[in-house]
């Protein structure tokens, strides 16, 4: 039996922005899948400072919504980091698209809540991390067009229950294109989770080292793709701020 038969865990988050060291987590979502079992755990949060109606509108959450419903952020936080080391302790990988993004925001919050990281948490390295965003690019390297998650959704004909942009759609919808990704390239099923991983980390970085330069060749403004993966080098974070 392949890890594909195995137990994960998918990880997903909705937030105020996309500045992984200064914005802050509204919802985030933990499904755990073994066979056909899937279990949900989801979080509304209170992140204490305003939610830009830009990410209002995508995920659907005011700051009046949140403030009301929501839970204060660092016990939530605690919760979410605890079942994520819980299940990399137990050897399941971590399963989320584009995850360098959710990793390293939620690593950035708890720095932030003064509560231990995830990889404080499991005394090593966060690994082993499964994003089929970063699977997808390595495997059909030359396809052409947009790897947003409703494009990988159409491309390997994954049904989608709801709309996404809510994070526990986004969950069940990240582990079934990686399903689609190990039926469709076998090579990526038969591959040891911790050589998988490592390539995962070549395959981001030269794909990063690729859109930089197509930026600079461009003349395109700003500091391009962080070529760190699974998580991105973050600046210090200060506790409470």
């Amino acid at each position: 039996m392949g890890w594909v038969d195995g137990p994960v865990m998918g990880f997903d988050t909705e937030t105020t922005g996309v500045d992984v060291g200064t914005d802050r987590i509204v919802t985030a979502a933990l499904v755990h899948r073994e066979g056909t079992t899937t279990t949900v755990t989801s979080w509304l949060i209170d992140p204490g400072v305003e939610i830009p109606e830009a990410a209002a509108a995508i995920h659907g959450i005011t700051t009046d919504h949140a403030r009301r419903h929501g839970r204060p952020p660092r016990g939530a936080l605690d919760q979410i980091a605890g079942m994520l080391a819980d299940a990399l302790l137990r050897g399941e990988p971590v399963v989320a698209f584009n995850a360098s993004f959710d990793l390293s925001l939620l690593d950035a919050e708890l720095r932030r809540h003064a509560l231990p990281t995830l990889a404080d948490r499991i005394a090593r390295d966060v690994r082993v991390v499964l994003d089929p965003l970063v699977l997808d690019r390595a495997f059909d390297r030359y396809r052409r067009g947009k790897r947003r998650l409703g494009d990988l959704c159409a491309h390997y004909e994954v049904e989608q229950e709801d709309r996404l942009h809510t994070a526990d759609v986004d969950v069940r919808a990240t582990l079934d294109v990686l399903g689609a990704l190990a039926r469709c390239f076998p090579e990526l099923a038969e591959t040891d989770l911790d050589v998988l991983h490592e390539r995962q980390v070549a395959a981001h970085r030269r794909w990063a080292a690729g859109y930089n330069l197509w930026r600079a060749e461009q003349g395109l403004p700003g500091p391009g793709a962080e070529g760190s993966w699974p998580m991105r080098v973050l600046e210090d974070v200060l506790v409470g701020a």
